[in-house]
């Protein structure tokens, strides 16, 4: 395994334990150092203090929703350079148009499949 400082970092964002403990568990499988927070507003201190590689983002989340959170880490100095996944179950057309207009990068409908998410995320580290 990679040194710490070699890892790739990623930020789950999401208000379910279950997804978090899931997703850190798959992800840290794979070599990832993850770290993770349970809405909006502990994931802005977060990515700030971090300073992740990627982030796998809920939209709805209690205090502060996942499009608030990527309007406002967009706007600062490091938020553009952070790839930005929503996780959500809110894949409706308008859905997908409303995380672009806030720098979602990219949207995937939950339930999704475990092993295309890690095969995505690799994908996108490595380019």
């Amino acid at each position: 395994m990679p040194e710490t400082s070699d890892r790739k970092k990623i930020l789950v964002v999401d208000d379910e334990p279950y997804i978090q403990r899931s997703l850190r568990l798959i992800l840290e499988m794979e070599g990832f150092e993850v770290m993770s927070a349970s809405d909006g507003l502990e994931a802005l201190k977060l990515a700030s203090e971090t300073r992740p590689d990627l982030i796998l983002l809920d939209i709805m989340m209690p205090h502060m929703d996942g499009y608030e959170f990527s309007k406002q880490f967009r706007s600062q100095p490091d938020g553009k350079r952070v790839y930005i996944i929503a996780l959500t179950a809110r894949g409706q057309e308008r859905d997908k148009t409303r995380s672009t207009q806030v720098g979602i990068d990219e949207h995937i409908s939950k339930p999704f499949q475990p092993a295309k998410l890690i095969e995505r995320i690799k994908s996108i580290l490595t380019e």
